[in-house]
């Protein structure tokens, strides 16, 4: 039995799902930012904005530690069971590489997941969970 296709789409899932942490982590900070501008009580939700925190905070800590994120590692050993190629770097790395025609050494990486994470914090001190919420 030829396992390549369902593999394949397995590391097509993780990708998707690594897509979604990415855009959560990004469009959450915009939706905390405007929500709070535009007085939309849910972005103020305790467990919205430690589920945030702590997924930038994964991606800050890993990118410190020079550890690759098992999302992308999970995904490139799928591929390579599937018979494609593995990623020779970080998911947002490819990605951005392939999207962007851009390079650049890994600390660029470090700094710009620092000071997004940096932003973050600075959203929950300026912009605190459970401000605005009705409180029963």
């Amino acid at each position: 039995m030829n396992l390549a296709l369902p593999t394949a789409l397995l590391a097509d899932a993780v990708l998707f799902i690594h897509f979604a942490v990415v855009l959560f982590i990004v469009g959450g900070l915009v939706l905390v930012v405007a929500g709070n501008l535009l007085a939309w009580r849910w972005v103020n939700a305790l467990g919205f904005r430690v589920a945030h925190l702590a997924a930038i905070g994964f991606v800050v800590a890993e990118s410190w530690l020079g550890v690759v994120c098992p999302l992308t590692s999970l995904e490139s050993w799928l591929r390579t069971q599937a018979g494609s190629a593995a990623y020779s770097e970080g998911f947002i790395e490819h990605w951005i590489q392939r999207m962007l025609f851009y390079e650049a050494p890994p600390w660029v990486f470090v700094a710009a997941y620092t000071v997004f994470g940096l932003l973050v914090m600075v959203a929950w001190w300026r912009y605190p969970p459970g401000r605005g919420q009705s409180r029963h």
